[in-house]
């Protein structure tokens, strides 16, 4: 081997600089493990919330160190910030924590962009545009301008009542045609976009989680946000989702709209034809006329039956007034407030208010802590319906502990907001009157004003907050407010406990596999397989090492990855080994036969990774997540791999003999298996043909009768992954659910004392509070299997957690359209890569037909068998994100041995010039049996490892992986290389009958 000195050096440096690199991560656990044990010293359990409590405690302690030395390696010197940024990132399956797709309203930003205009035809083709989505790829925006040319007449989009408004003066006028102003528009939505994504990074840093990732996915609107370890879900969610519309009102006093409240209320008696007596209200056929009659004036609001079949609709909903002289009109029920409201807005009823309060604006307050009670307030409104100050003029904001101890806001204006907040608080002062502070159109405060103008643009926001609500405003209202709302249409959550048995399941699974693999390549080769071993010790360092160097997230799929490289990569020495092995036989001297083995090896090598690369690297582009992770480790591994296996064995190997040593390249047991073995292959053609026509006219017959147990996310849905203290039935808790859903589905998952609970309840709908309803749902249902389990409990991120929820999984259907889209495109255009690069390799395009028939055989067969066992096997074999993960690597695999084939048949073609074509084919058969067994042996042991100790999570994933490499070392060699034979024979025949 040339150059032996280099690969030593660069060997030593990538040794040296994966330790390096991975020194921080060892850092970095010391250090988190410790503040998690400072935190626990000082915070007892018997504290009220002593878990959120815990999480600030070891954040602020983090925080006090940040700028602190804590890693000194001699000749430097690192921060915890340092170490913390150079230490491998955990995935959230294996650190617990949040992922979600956020999708920016755009039909918000186009609302706005068109100053909220009331022209029909806009908001006809907004609501149209809505409706095309459901079945479209496209955007929003290009389905809005589709829906609006469709309706558009004579309706321009630079109309007046439009986008050529005040705002947009300048950049659009009345004269421009519609192709021009949607370039604009495009334009601007697109700004808004990235201003959201600023305005989420900028929360995210505030919020302090550890090596978040956030990005936006293409054109569509939609942004990726990763929070591995967030302890407190519910406040990473509320803290993404709020848009911070933060608003300063002036407000009315309360007694000046009892008079309205009086005439109000007649007026619904009216409206809302209620039967005076009760007890006649209780037949089913009137209540549900008297429900749809309310709908019906009431723009279908859900009210509730209770509430409804009063004497006094509004009065008998009072159940408390405001104090003289204060902004709050009354007080209502929780639950009465959509009501209320709707009350309040219906014609009949606004018709009532005097010329000067016609425009007035209602808006509830913030709920107190532990109350079932809301005030509803009275705004001074206009005809524009705009604040007198909007939130844009805030430049700084803190929380901060008010006079009574309370947490609060305080708040820093710029000079254009101090000033029209100084003529606001003079008014205030002058006429007795209150200011009300409405973030995302609630009431969070209403002080009045007792000294005077405030002079300097000082607020602060009060309203029985949290520490942690507080901390989160005051981060929110300082990176600033969302250009639109952002609905959360994908998010999973997993608990830390069971990230933490991720990891424990993902070690488990890497050790014995690595053991199982070391131990068979001694057994196998002999002391050339102990020098394969060092080389793959070496390899696996370097994964690690490129990992954490390039900052990229180690997931549960990743560590597979890994698992499965270090069985993949056995099989370039295996390869290298048995071309040794083939020229020892011949006769050569040991020297020559490695030199000339290590040579010969190399082609097929190459081609083998390269295709499966290929795939990786399409399911790297296609793939989100840990699909992403588990791509990432299988490309990095590949090019380890091939470093390790063709530079370090060879540097090994020849160290070894050079000082005098003898190999075999086998031990006793092995030396004389597949030796001059001489099978018939092409004259078994035609059996294989009717076996694999069978399975794969089953496989086709289960697809179109049984189908495939579709996920969420190819369906749209939310999955639960629920834990007892004690075996359920699957069955009868689906029986249960399905009551409380309409339909469920609950499996075992792993023991049976875990269920995977799937429902399409509510689908459509991707709201916060949808999802807390469904959630307190759940736990209603459950709570007789739950041994007494509180709902705070059932919910909550606790690192010891062993019974409630212990992750949630949501795909709305339009994500859940474009991930079944893109899973498509990933696999055929695998299928088009890898045709092309055999093409361009092999120069004829029947090698490229067998490759790819082969690969679709595999891809059929593997489908079916999923589709004709999935209701009966003992874990989950969901068709998902992670089965396409595992298709586009068995397609990998399958090629990885097929190309190995042909290699050998275009060697083997060149050489004997006077042999039979079928006596080519049959004898590179032969002689590539023992590396096809040899490697597919490897890596089912590897892969029954991670199949066996790797978790619930990846088993479905790991049993296509299994199927997958059967079928494809069998296709391999009796699908492929026939169907390539049969195609060759058949343009020759041609050829000489022409």
């Amino acid at each position: 081997m040339q150059n032996k000195g280099l690969v030593k050096l660069f060997a030593l440096l990538f040794g040296l600089v994966s330790i390096y690199q991975l020194s921080f991560t060892f850092k970095a656990n010391q250090i988190e493990s410790n503040a998690q044990e400072i935190a626990i010293n000082k915070i007892a359990d018997t504290e009220e919330g002593y878990r959120a409590l815990r999480s600030i405690e070891e954040a602020n302690y983090l925080e006090s160190i940040a700028t602190d030395t804590v890693f000194n390696i001699g000749i430097a010197k690192f921060t915890y910030n340092e170490v913390k940024q150079k230490a491998m990132n955990l995935g959230l399956d294996l650190k617990g924590g949040i992922n979600v797709i956020l999708q920016v309203s755009v039909k918000d930003i186009l609302k706005g962009l068109a100053n909220n205009t009331k022209d029909p035809v806009f908001n006809q083709a907004l609501d149209n545009a809505a409706k095309i989505q459901k079945n479209s790829q496209n955007t929003y925006l290009e389905d809005f301008f589709v829906a609006f040319d469709a309706i558009k007449g004579d309706t321009k989009l630079a109309s007046p009542d439009i986008f050529y408004t005040k705002a947009l003066d300048g950049e659009i006028d009345g004269s421009m045609s519609d192709d021009e102003v949607k370039g604009i528009i495009e334009t601007k939505i697109d700004e808004s976009i990235v201003s959201a994504f600023e305005v989420l990074r900028k929360r995210i840093d505030e919020f302090g989680v550890t090596s978040p990732n956030i990005q936006r996915l293409g054109t569509s609107g939609r942004i990726l946000v990763e929070l591995p370890g967030v302890k407190d879900v519910e406040r990473a969610t509320g803290l993404l989702q709020s848009t911070a519309q933060l608003e300063f009102w002036d407000t009315y006093k309360g007694e000046q709209f009892f008079p309205f409240l009086v005439q109000a209320n007649d007026v619904l008696k009216d409206i809302v034809k209620v039967d005076e007596a009760p007890e006649k209200a209780e037949s089913q056929d009137e209540e549900n006329a008297e429900d749809s009659q309310i709908d019906a004036l009431l723009g279908e609001a859900e009210t509730d039956s209770t509430t409804v079949a009063t004497v006094n609709p509004l009065f008998d909903l009072i159940k408390g007034q405001g104090y003289q002289g204060g902004p709050v009109i009354a007080r209502f029920e929780l639950k009465d407030k959509e009501t209320v409201f709707n009350y309040l807005s219906l014609p009949q009823v606004r018709a009532l208010l005097p010329a000067e309060q016609r425009y007035a604006k209602f808006a509830f307050g913030k709920p107190d802590k532990d109350s079932e009670l809301i005030d509803l307030y009275a705004l001074v409104g206009n005809r524009d319906n705009i604040p007198q100050l909007s939130g844009a003029v805030v430049t700084d904001a803190r929380n901060q502990f008010g006079p009574t101890g309370k947490s609060e806001v305080s708040m820093q204006m710029n000079a254009k907001g101090a000033k029209v907040w100084e003529e606001m608080t003079g008014e205030a002062f002058n006429q007795g009157s209150n200011i009300a502070i409405v973030l995302d159109d609630i009431v969070y405060s209403a002080p009045g004003v007792t000294t005077g103008p405030i002079a300097g643009g000082s607020s602060s926001i009060s309203g029985d907050f949290t520490l942690n609500e507080a901390i989160d405003l005051a981060n929110v209202l300082r990176a600033g407010k969302l250009p639109a709302s952002a609905d959360i249409i994908q998010s999973e959550v997993v608990g830390p406990s069971l990230g933490q048995e991720a990891i424990d399941s993902g070690t488990m699974s890497f050790m014995i596999a690595l053991a199982l693999v070391l131990i068979w390549m001694i057994f196998y080769y002999g002391k050339a397989g102990g020098f394969a071993d060092l080389a793959m010790i070496l390899n696996i360092l370097l994964i690690f090492g490129i990992l954490s160097g390039l900052g990229a997230v180690l997931t549960l799929p990743g560590i597979a990855g890994i698992v499965l490289t270090i069985g993949m990569s056995v099989d370039a020495n295996v390869l290298i080994f048995e071309r040794i092995r083939e020229e020892l036989v011949k006769g050569k001297g040991q020297k020559e036969a490695i030199q000339d083995g290590f040579s010969n090896a190399l082609s097929s090598i190459l081609d083998a990774n390269i295709t499966t690369g290929l795939t990786a690297l399409i399911l790297f582009i296609f793939g989100t997540g840990p699909i992403k992770g588990f791509a990432t480790t299988l490309l990095i591994g590949i090019g380890t791999s091939l470093f390790t296996a063709i530079f370090i064995t060879r540097l090994l190997v020849d160290w070894y003999v050079n000082k005098g040593g003898k190999l075999d390249f086998s031990t006793a047991l092995t030396k004389k298996l597949f030796r001059n073995i001489s099978i018939e292959f092409l004259k078994k053609r035609k059996v294989a043909y009717t076996i694999s026509g069978v399975f794969i006219l089953l496989s086709l017959g289960s697809l179109f009768t049984n189908s495939l147990d579709q996920g969420v996310d190819f369906v749209g849905g939310r999955t639960y992954q629920v834990r007892f203290a004690q075996d359920v039935s699957a069955s009868e808790i689906t029986s249960t659910l399905s009551d409380v859903f309409g339909s469920a589905d609950a499996k075992t998952f792993g023991d049976a004392n875990q269920l995977k609970i799937t429902t399409k309840y509510k689908v459509n709908e991707t709201g916060a509070e949808v999802d807390e309803e469904l959630r307190k749902s759940l736990y209603t249902a459950l709570v007789p299997h739950l041994d007494g389990v509180s709902y705070e409990d059932f919910i909550s991120d606790a690192d010891t957690k062993t019974v409630g929820l212990m992750k949630y999984y949501k795909v709305s259907p339009t994500i859940a359209d474009d991930i079944k889209q893109a899973s498509f495109w990933a696999i055929l255009g695998s299928l088009i890569v890898v045709f092309l690069y055999i093409l361009m390799r092999f120069k004829r395009w029947q090698y490229s037909l067998g490759a790819v028939a082969a690969v679709f055989h595999d891809v059929l067969i593997v489908l079916g068998v999923f589709s004709l066992t999935y209701k009966f096997m003992p874990f989950s074999m969901e068709i998902d994100q992670a089965f396409i993960a595992a298709i586009l690597t068995v397609i990998g695999y399958s090629l990885n041995d097929t190309v190995v084939v042909f290699d050998r048949i275009r060697e083997f073609f060149n050489e004997h010039t006077s042999w039979e074509f079928n006596k080519v084919v049959n004898v590179s058969l032969s002689s590539t049996l023992s590396r096809t067994l040899n490697t597919s042996l490897t890596t089912l042991v590897v892969l029954l490892a991670i199949f066996i100790f790797g978790g619930d999570s990846i088993r479905g994933f790991m049993f296509a992986l299994i199927v997958g490499v059967i079928v494809g070392t069998y296709s391999s060699l009796f699908i492929a290389t026939p169907i390539m034979y049969d195609t060759v024979n058949k343009l020759e025949g041609k050829k000489k009958k022409d």
